[in-house]
């Protein structure tokens, strides 16, 4: 299913420029954009969850991943 979107000339053309340029069609190129706004949101909220966790918690995990290191390079 295909739709029409309403934006500026402007808008159009720089978008169909990135999308040639990445060798896409616009609506690939569309969908990529989308894609990167998904991950953008998804780090945003791995980076609030991570601002929320407990220090002493961040330092329970990182002394975790130590010894599993340490494990693997044994």
């Amino acid at each position: 299913m295909t739709t029409t979107i309403k934006v500026s000339t402007e808008v159009r053309d720089r978008l169909k420029r990135q999308a040639n340029a990445a060798h896409r069609t616009l609506g690939e190129h569309l969908a990529h954009l989308a894609e990167l706004g998904d991950r953008a949101q998804r780090f945003e909220a791995l980076r609030r969850a991570l601002d929320a966790t407990p220090t002493e918690v961040l330092t329970s995990y990182q002394d975790e991943i130590a010894a599993w290191d340490a494990i693997e390079r044994a």
